[in-house]
């Protein structure tokens, strides 16, 4: 478990291929950036863009995980070098700053604008529609790894397709701490429903059936 409070930008150093072709996935070799490893072990979580990844290599600065195809086919950021927002899983002895994120992405979203608005940012997102029952005004959302709240939520038709399309404010500490500052219109992100949202939805329906 995580909280999508971003503890470090990491980069990934380099992507190589796994042994058994295209469809073996790939390794990253990243470096932590300000992401303290001495009490990182090997088989423990971090989350990479908000994909939970298990380390099968560190070192004191560094560290590397295996990526499916299947995770890199229901992400975005993981398969070239470039910066990513790292956090450590949690432990029971921290502050749950931000919400309780399991790390496995729901979904791609597509940023439709970004702009800034004095010193903060205005970030609009459209989700794909089976997304759209979770997001809710005032809820939370997790994009790629980071803990943020919905300002605004409309569902409307984008590019040929049903959108749920959400906007978000970032405050100047969020738009420094993490590689949000980089996004623009046209870029994909990985999205994280609230897991209470989800077990809602699940006993819903189950009481309909």
């Amino acid at each position: 478990m995580f909280t999508g409070i971003v503890a470090a930008v990491g980069s990934i150093r380099s992507v190589k291929p796994q042994p058994g072709g295209i469809d073996a996935g790939l390794r990253l070799d990243i470096d932590a950036g300000g992401l303290p490893m001495d009490d990182v072990a090997l088989g423990d979580s971090i989350s990479i863009n908000g994909a939970c990844m298990t380390v099968v290599e560190k070192t004191g600065t560094s560290f590397a995980v295996d990526v499916s195809r299947e995770s890199l086919n229901r992400t975005a950021g993981l398969d070239q070098p470039g910066e990513v927002n790292l956090e450590k899983a949690l432990t029971l002895a921290e502050r749950l700053g931000g919400h309780l994120v399991s790390g496995h992405v729901d979904g791609l979203g597509t940023v439709h604008s970004f702009e800034r608005i004095d010193e903060s940012c205005k970030l609009v997102i459209d989700a794909p529609e089976e997304l759209a029952k979770y997001l809710a005004y005032k809820g939370s959302i997790v994009v790629n790894g980071v803990s943020l709240t919905v300002n605004t939520v409309e569902d409307l038709e984008a590019r040929g397709a049903r959108v749920c399309r959400f906007s978000i404010n970032l405050i100047p500490h969020t738009i420094a701490v993490t590689t949000l500052k980089h996004l623009h219109a046209g870029a994909r992100v990985n999205l994280e429903i609230d897991l209470i949202a989800r077990y809602v939805e699940r006993m819903l329906s189950a009481t309909k059936a």
